[in-house]
């Protein structure tokens, strides 16, 4: 409690307060601590910063990997650009023939007006649809061929020579005999293309089935696991990531095989516009269906490693 005293002089009554101290049961009152005051409004909910915390750790992170990613980008290009400005600058000092090589701005000008008017669209769906076909073709063959014969040694005897026949037998060697025998529509194409692509796969899954490492195989049958266990749990993550060069391997060959064979008998395709521009001198539109052909394979094998990152995400990266 408070004491008043009160003085009188005169008329005027005078009254001053002292406050008393503080006891020990009553503790004096605190400041705002700064965790209250970090904690958001006085409307927030303790929620809503349980969930700004993450995001907030997240561009931090962003925001320090920004840099390296940059760095990373400019040397991953940097030869890229440099190409590119020596295509250009070659032409125009003399140090190429102009006639025969145009500087890269004429070469994609020359690509934008094939796309604008469809040109190059077209003839790139007709490729890419024979491409993938007899890609997809080759991949649903070898793959189970590949895992049987690597797995099965009877299978391997049997099969052993005649894939030592083929495999020394170039796919282009053989163009002239696809098309006698299929013609020249797209079955030729087609099959030239799963000709091509089987043997990387096939071989490569072969190789990946017998040298799986005997360790794993080890372990896995001390635990008792039947025969079909062994290979879904063993044998197939083990194959992944060789098996995958193969289908890498494959899939470049897919594009180009295709282009040489749409160079004989084609009415549509890159291959088909690259020969009809030669034919013609149009020499831009030559290169910018050479780029576009690169631009497809860069794509797709990107798209392949993508895939067998998924698949092989059990693999510990070295590093």
């Amino acid at each position: 409690m408070s004491t008043t005293t009160s003085t009188t002089t005169g008329t005027a009554t005078e009254k001053t307060t002292t406050p008393d101290p503080v006891s020990p049961a009553q503790p004096a009152p605190r400041p705002p601590s700064a965790t209250s005051a970090a904690s958001g409004p006085p409307g927030a909910s303790p929620s809503d910063g349980h969930r700004v915390a993450p995001v907030a750790a997240a561009l931090r992170k962003a925001s320090r990997r920004l840099p390296r990613l940059l760095l990373d980008g400019a040397v991953r290009s940097a030869a890229i650009l440099a190409l590119v400005l020596l295509w250009e600058t070659a032409p125009r000092f003399g140090l190429a023939d102009r006639t025969f090589l145009p500087p890269f701005s004429e070469v994609a000008r020359a690509w934008w007006e094939l796309a604008a008017n469809g040109q190059l669209a077209d003839n790139a769906r007709a490729s890419l649809t024979r491409s993938f076909s007899g890609f997809g073709i080759a991949v649903a063959v070898a793959v189970p061929l590949g895992l049987l014969i690597g797995w099965y040694r009877p299978v391997a005897d049997l099969l052993g020579p005649l894939l030592e026949v083929f495999r020394n037998t170039a796919a282009l060697a053989l163009l002239p005999v696809f098309v006698l025998l299929l013609g020249i529509g797209e079955t030729s194409k087609i099959s030239i293309v799963v000709y091509a692509c089987t043997w990387p796969i096939l071989l490569n899954t072969i190789s990946a089935v017998r040298n799986v490492d005997p360790t794993l195989l080890k372990l896995a049958k001390s635990m008792d696991l039947s025969a079909p266990r062994l290979f879904q749990k063993v044998i197939l993550p083990a194959s992944v990531p060789v098996m995958f060069t193969g289908i890498r391997l494959a899939g470049a060959v897919s594009i180009l095989v295709l282009v040489a064979a749409e160079m004989i008998g084609a009415k549509a395709g890159l291959g088909y516009l690259i020969n009809a521009s030669q034919f013609n001198f149009a020499i831009p539109q030559m290169y910018a269906g050479i780029i576009t052909i690169s631009a497809i394979g860069v794509a797709f094998n990107q798209f392949l490693v993508t895939v067998e990152r998924r698949l092989s995400s059990w693999r510990v990266p070295a590093g």
